[in-house]
């Protein structure tokens, strides 16, 4: 397979929405959720340099 015949397919399957019919989550959920994951290991982060 070629680097275009690869982009093509990623192209089709984009436009299609893949296997769900182009149902997805929400950019705000998905956000939302790194936002707060980042700031837990933030959190632990900071805990664990506490002593220094």
């Amino acid at each position: 397979m070629t680097l275009t015949e690869t982009a093509h397919t990623l192209a089709l399957l984009a436009s299609e929405g893949g296997e769900h019919g182009g149902a997805s989550a929400s950019p705000l959920a998905t956000g939302g959720g790194a936002l707060l994951v980042l700031l837990l290991l933030l959190w632990i982060t900071t805990r664990f340099n506490r002593d220094r």
